[in-house]
């Protein structure tokens, strides 16, 4: 089973990576629960693909490397995606990334399990997660976990973070565990219909009128 990172901090160190790396350490071993050896953990850092991603939209293709990450993501049993808070939302980096990856394979994430975390100096921006990451992924197809995290500046050594951090791991493990047989998002899983809704047009108007009701006979 494999757990993939995603992390668009830009510092190093990054609390944004440390954050990803928190959640990781507890989702991978209890994925494989009761088994003793842990989920496979991969970390795709965002910054070191920075260049890869722009030219993505120049060129129409990626670049080795950043094909390899979208690999990586695709194949995943389950996602971690982090990012910082940069004008009360997600990152530009992370948005640029995973539209990329939706242009290469639009159905990369579909039915994947993702866990949603945000790191910001400030805990006003703390329904980013909310506002911005849960409806992107949704609009994604994947499955993103009823907890997200959020980690501001003050929560580092807090109490709290580290509950948080537990209940949304264990949210993503079940999920992976319960999404990974053979019908699982990386073994096989049946693609969702491919379909426009702005192709087929509704017929309202006949449909009203079957549901209308009788009016009375006319008096003889």
């Amino acid at each position: 089973m494999k757990l993939v990172v995603v992390s668009a901090g830009l510092s190093v160190p990054s609390s944004t990576r440390l954050l990803g790396a928190r959640l990781a350490a507890v989702a991978a071993p209890a994925a494989t629960a009761p088994e003793p050896a842990p989920a496979d953990v991969r970390v795709v850092e965002l910054r070191d693909l920075a260049v890869e991603i722009a030219h993505t939209f120049t060129n129409g293709f990626p670049a080795p490397a950043l094909a390899d990450a979208f690999a990586e993501v695709a194949a995943a049993d389950g996602l971690i995606v982090v990012t910082p808070v940069f004008s009360a939302s997600y990152s530009g980096l992370f948005k640029s990334f995973f539209d990329a990856l939706s242009v290469t394979d639009e159905d990369a994430l579909t039915g994947k399990p993702v866990l949603i975390a945000a790191t910001g100096g400030t805990a006003r921006h703390s329904l980013v997660l909310e506002h911005a990451l849960r409806p992107l992924f949704a609009y994604l197809k994947a499955v993103v976990v009823p907890t997200g995290v959020y980690a501001a500046s003050e929560d580092w050594g807090a109490q709290g973070l580290d509950a948080r951090i537990e209940r949304a791991a264990t949210e993503l493990a079940a999920l992976m565990a319960g999404l990974s047989g053979p019908a699982g998002p990386s073994k096989g899983r049946t693609p969702l219909p491919k379909r426009d809704s702005f192709e087929e047009v509704t017929p309202f108007a006949e449909r009203l009128a079957a549901l209308s009701v009788p009016g009375p006979s006319p008096a003889p």
